[in-house]
């Protein structure tokens, strides 16, 4: 992009900032009106606002009264399926007694995040205060609605971090200026995920609010961790939370320029009706919300009781340019950890870009004289929701493995054993394959339409679903899912989960990348328990099941020029542009089962190629252009790491 239009697109996107932006005494004018227009009723005059009773609240009742200072009790649930993850948050909104604070990236207006408002609402209605933060670039996008919750309730607060140009919503020159004009505070997002209930029990992870988060999308849905606390550490999840919500980023919606203009011109609307496209799902959830004891049988017994549990998370100073030493330790504390393994580093992450210390870090490992082993789960370019990134994974699969010496595992697009209910991931009855193409068949059944175009009626919208959106290529193919050569309801990882020697088990929202170290600010709970460890570790292994991923291994030696194809690779791959040489050291490779192959081996094994059959570099993708694409990405992109 030439300085000229640069030049131009950050003068008009400046320009149009100026001319809707309030001055002081309109957003005075606009905040007082909201103030104005919230109801001041509670339903409610019990001195626990009616709340409803909760085996998963009464989690941190128990781990209150179980601990002491010296020795902390708590109670730690993987939540690793979306209608459970959905099922525990309907169920903790409901069992508040004082307050709930929620903390997310992204806040759509789909069914599931419709679902969670209401819910909030009405909390709010029956005495609750309900606290809502949300990051600018993925907030509800929905000027009405926004305007409708900063007059709804007295007990009802949302503020945006770090609004550009001051505004809930931008257009395409306010984003294309923000980028140009201010790169690096643009990328300084609030990636921090947390809903806190009472200061008691809270939920983190890696799910945001949105469909796809809950396996209620008709075309993409991510497999994610979350990981529910109850105990103590709750009271670090307060404080982290409430350092957010006081930051001077955090910005009451009704104090920003479009929401505050539309207040000062038509008021506070009312709230619009809701229009669930599943409403049947939608009111089905509800009602399992509301069973106590199905709750207690499918969630709440599966707790572990587990002692000391650290809430590691950044700062809002993160985003300073002088910040204090304290206020990023997510990176760090979870490189200590694994500069201290002593046998095995277990690695989940969506994204494999690694950072220059995280390499360092990683190369060092590998070097010492009882090396631990470093099994990582990954996405697959037919799985992955952002090609921009997987390019950049790609480019050093040879690094990975070798000076490295990872084991690496790409999630398939279309898993026969995932953590999903597959049968509820559609209507009524199994959808055709578009003609030409093939269904998926699952464990349930044929459980979709063609990925590249939703089922009529299901998807009214076309979802940007990577969260590495602040840039240029934020947009197109850069952030859809590519298309694939059979059809069926894709799901790709998004989990960000890690596995010290079977013994320390974190679960967060940092995805092990540089965008994670630098720009984001990220948040992990990290619990030294070896029973939680364990299970945490093999929710993680069934992720790389032959059923669930392919392996990346070394491709089988050519009998001649071996050593020229490896040095001509490693070369290619060390350049900044051009890497554009047509062989590959790695490959994927799926499990081929039989007599002299009753188990899976490791790519070392000298069985692994008589078992393995190489499926190609980009397996299920429908190659062409879009091949071309991500080779080009590869080829050019290097210096997008920093902040992929």
């Amino acid at each position: 992009m030439n300085l000229l239009f640069r030049g131009l697109v950050v003068w008009l996107a400046l320009s149009s900032a100026a001319c809707v932006s309030l001055s002081e005494t309109q957003r005075n004018r606009a905040a007082s009106i909201a103030v104005a227009a919230r109801s001041r009723i509670v339903d409610c005059s019990a001195a626990n606002a009616c709340a409803q009773p909760s085996p998963l609240h009464e989690l941190s009742d128990r781990a209150y009264t179980e601990s002491s200072p010296q020795t902390p009790r708590h109670y730690a649930l993987i939540l690793d399926r979306g209608r459970d993850a959905l099922l525990a948050r309907i169920n903790l909104i409901r069992s508040a007694r004082s307050r709930i604070d929620v903390q997310t990236y992204i806040f759509d207006k789909d069914d599931s995040a419709r679902l969670v408002l209401d819910e909030l609402l009405a909390a709010s209605r029956r005495g609750v205060k309900v606290r809502l933060l949300i990051d600018q670039l993925s907030a509800i996008p929905d000027l009405g609605i926004l305007a409708a919750l900063s007059g709804s309730h007295m007990n009802f607060e949302i503020r945006i971090y770090n609004p550009s140009f001051r505004k809930a919503k931008l257009n395409y020159f306010d984003y294309a200026g923000s980028v140009l004009c201010c790169f690096r505070r643009f990328n300084q997002r609030m990636h921090t995920k947390l809903i806190l209930i009472d200061e008691a029990v809270g939920i983190t992870g890696g799910r945001n609010y949105q469909d796809d988060y809950y396996d209620w999308d008709a075309e993409y849905n991510f497999r994610d961790r979350d990981v529910l606390v109850a105990g103590p550490a709750s009271r670090e999840m307060a404080t982290n939370f409430e350092a957010f919500w006081n930051a001077r980023r955090s910005i009451p919606v009704e104090r920003l320029n479009d929401v505050g203009r539309m207040l000062l011109k038509e008021g506070v609307p009312a709230m619009p009706a809701d229009a669930f496209l599943r409403p049947d799902r939608v009111a089905a959830l509800s009602a399992e919300a509301g069973d106590e004891q199905l709750v207690r049988d499918r969630l709440a017994q599966a707790a572990m009781p587990v002692g000391v549990v650290k809430y590691v998370a950044d700062l809002p100073q993160k985003h300073r340019r002088e910040r204090p030493a304290d206020a990023a330790p997510a990176a760090p504390e979870l490189e200590t950890l694994i500069a201290g393994a002593q046998s095995e580093v277990l690695l989940q992450t969506p994204y494999l870009v690694m950072s220059e210390p995280a390499q360092d870090l990683f190369r060092a490992l590998h070097q010492r004289e009882s090396a631990p082993q470093v099994i990582v789960s990954t996405n697959s370019l037919a799985a992955t929701d952002n090609a921009v990134v997987y390019s950049m994974s790609f480019k050093y699969k040879r690094r990975y493995l070798r000076e490295f010496g990872f084991r690496i595992y790409e999630y398939k697009p279309f898993p026969e054993d995932a953590p999903v209910d597959y049968a509820a991931l559609m209507p009524e009855g199994p959808p055709l394959a578009m003609e030409g193409e093939e269904s998926f068949r699952g464990p349930s059944g044929s459980i979709g339409p063609s990925s590249g175009s939703a089922r009529t009626g299901e998807t009214t919208r076309r979802l940007q679903r990577t969260e590495s959106r602040p840039s240029f290529l934020s947009s197109g193919a850069a952030t859809s899912p590519l298309p694939l050569k059979r059809a069926g309801v894709r799901i790709g990882l998004h989990a960000k989960s890690m596995v010290i020697d079977n013994r320390i088990g974190v679960i967060g929202t940092h995805n092990f990348d540089p965008r994670s170290e630098n720009y984001n600010t990220e948040a992990a709970v990290v619990i030294e328990d070896a029973a939680f460890a364990q299970a945490l570790a093999a929710s993680i292994r069934r992720d790389t099941s032959p059923e669930n991923s392919w392996v990346i291994a070394p491709r089988a030696k050519p009998p001649v020029l071996s050593g020229l194809d490896y040095s001509m690779g490693k070369v290619s791959e060390a350049l900044p542009l051009f890497d554009l040489w047509p062989w590959r050291y790695a490959t994927s490779y799926e499990f081929k089962p039989g007599p002299d192959c009753p188990a899976p081996v490791p790519a070392n094994d000298p069985a692994f190629h008589r078992c393995y059959e190489a499926v190609g570099d980009f397996p299920e993708v429908n190659v062409g252009p879009k091949w071309l694409y991500t080779r080009l990405l590869t080829a050019f992109g290097a210096g997008l790491v920093p902040i992929l």
